[in-house]
């Protein structure tokens, strides 16, 4: 894994929730530390649709919410309040979004993955559709909206984008999995959890959640 000084690569996918988690207790470390301009968040794809061969699950998320919103209910998360009909089974095109940005800067992909992820996980938009990842976008500090629909449009990141998700999908444990410039990685840091019951029927049991281990993850970042 290649990883530039910096910077730490971070294998997600833009409606999970526990990777929307994850960078939002980074984000806040970072800031915390004064980091915020000395490390970079560098977004790769863990593409879940692929990795599990069915949409987005409804069912799987409405349980998460509940467990992921209570640690981090600042986030304001909120179970899907739009018609059914409106739930985005895709990501595809959503993740394509943000490394169209990244081709910007990484701080304009950093932006609009934790806008594009607010815009799914507390206003319930269906982010999935073209128009509504530019209506995110040009509210976005930072990201030329229009360049950004004209690579999406020529799909200018996609195929950049899915090598370097079938290139390393074997190293990546799951979303959200972080590797560090030192040559470590770290698969959901600070957290672990366990299903109880069927996914889509129980529910998740969180067994351990250290914040500051995000802290400690920060700072070897930066090295």
């Amino acid at each position: 894994m290649d990883v530039q000084p910096g910077t730490v690569v971070v294998f997600t996918d833009v409606v999970c929730g526990w990777a929307t988690l994850a960078l939002h207790r980074f984000y806040a470390a970072r800031e915390k530390a004064g980091l915020t301009d000395a490390v970079r968040v560098d977004h790769q794809l863990f593409l879940l649709e692929d990795v599990n061969e069915f949409p987005i699950p409804k069912r799987l998320l409405d349980s998460e919410i509940p467990v992921v919103g209570a640690l981090a209910p600042d986030f304001g998360w909120q179970p899907w309040q739009g018609d059914a009909s409106t739930w985005p089974i895709t990501s595809l095109l959503t993740n394509e979004a943000v490394h169209a940005a990244k081709r910007q800067s990484l701080p304009a992909a950093e932006r609009l993955d934790m806008a594009l992820r607010r815009a799914f996980f507390t206003d319930s938009r269906p982010v999935s559709l073209l128009h509504e990842i530019i209506g995110v976008a040009q509210r976005c500090s930072g990201v030329d909206a229009g360049a950004l629909r004209r690579d999406l449009e020529e799909g200018t990141a996609r195929a950049e984008m899915m090598r370097g998700y079938r290139g390393h999908r074997d190293e990546v444990k799951g979303s959200p999995h972080f590797f560090l410039p030192d040559g470590t990685d770290v698969h959901n840091p600070g957290l672990e959890l366990q299903w109880v019951g069927e996914p889509g029927a129980g529910f998740p049991v969180v067994d351990t959640y250290d914040p500051a281990a995000m802290d400690e993850l920060v700072k070897r970042a930066a090295g």
